[in-house]
């Protein structure tokens, strides 16, 4: 099953590039840039890795961003992941880029595109890899600043993919974003949102409804609302789930106690992602592996993931046709 699902084309559609540094990119990048890290060595960070909810997370994951400088710490951090990700038979990613976080610490925008946009031209040239953008709003910071971030992003337009919501979710009900989303619209860009990993059901409607948004990041509390359930199956809604995220940050005790199989028989799109695979325990493979373990999922049922994944991602239709075409190859040799 290992080897199955490390050749599996997989599309990973729920993934931020600043959860992809791993601790020993930061220390040298920490050098690069004469930045004192507030630990001893690799061990040491590698410990700091452990949560127990998400704000505990999000202190340290916006502590460790603290090395990202430069348009070429963007590009190496963005590489650094790529490469992992195309080892394990990932061909296509939608990368949520958290520009406030940077922009807030002096970074200028331009540093975190130019470095980002070489990464993904690089990766798409030599890696075989596809790389969607999703510029991503905190929406624990004023929504006047993502307004003004939108406006600011004019010259990038063009490369994005997406717009996003993420950060901190008890508290900052997605409705406040309507009109940032709606402008986005006007502009022609995708729209996507946490809502549902912490936050209650409720967050997930309100996405739907006052964002406009096409697909879900996380949406695993839906399942306390049997009508949200319903209108989700109903519509196909496209729900980026994150296993080993969930369990890193205590939402559920053990992957064997997560939803989703009860999501999957109820009908739901899901798909798997790895969310923040440096802190959560793993990248695309580790998720699938720890859903095969837990759920005794056979292969029929991760070609089904991975066939709803690209079929949802952002990339020109050409690319998602050859993978789907890598797929099916995939399926007329694998048994059940």
């Amino acid at each position: 099953m290992r080897d199955f699902l490390q050749r599996l084309p997989k599309a990973e559609l729920h993934l931020h590039i600043e959860g992809t540094l791993e601790p020993e990119l930061m220390f040298r990048l920490a050098e690069r840039n004469h930045i004192a890290l507030p630990y001893a060595d690799i061990d040491e960070v590698t410990e700091a890795y452990r949560f127990r909810h998400l704000q505990e997370f999000l202190d340290l994951y916006y502590q460790g961003m603290d090395v990202l400088r430069t348009p070429r710490d963007f590009h190496d951090l963005a590489m650094d992941y790529f490469v992992r990700a195309r080892n394990e038979g990932v061909m296509h990613i939608d990368m949520h880029f958290d520009p406030q976080a940077h922009m807030q610490r002096g970074v200028p925008l331009a540093s975190v595109m130019q470095g980002l946009l070489s990464a993904v031209r690089h990766a798409e040239r030599t890696l075989d890899l596809s790389v969607g953008l999703i510029m991503a709003f905190l929406r624990d910071r004023p929504v006047a600043e993502a307004a003004a971030l939108l406006e600011q992003a004019r010259d990038y337009w063009p490369y994005l993919s997406a717009v996003g919501l993420d950060s901190a979710e008890r508290g900052y009900p997605p409705g406040r974003f309507a009109d940032v989303f709606a402008r986005a619209g006007e502009l022609g860009l995708a729209r996507v949102a946490h809502a549902g990993e912490e936050g209650p059901a409720a967050y997930v409607r309100e996405a739907l409804d006052e964002l406009g948004v096409e697909r879900i990041d996380h949406g695993v509390q839906c399942m306390a609302d049997e009508a949200l359930v319903e209108r989700l199956r109903r519509e196909q809604t496209v729900l980026t789930v994150c296993p080993l995220s969930n369990v890193s940050l205590g939402i559920y005790a053990a992957v064997t106690e997560h939803p989703l199989p009860a999501m999957w028989e109820a009908g739901l799109n899901v798909t798997l992602s790895s969310d923040d695979p440096a802190y959560f325990g793993g990248g695309m493979l580790s998720n699938h592996l720890a859903c095969a373990e837990a759920f005794g999922w056979g292969k029929s049922t991760f070609l089904s993931l991975g066939r709803s994944a690209i079929s949802a991602g952002f990339m020109p239709e050409a690319r998602r046709q050859t993978l789907l075409g890598r797929l099916a190859e995939q399926e007329g040799g694998s048994g059940t």
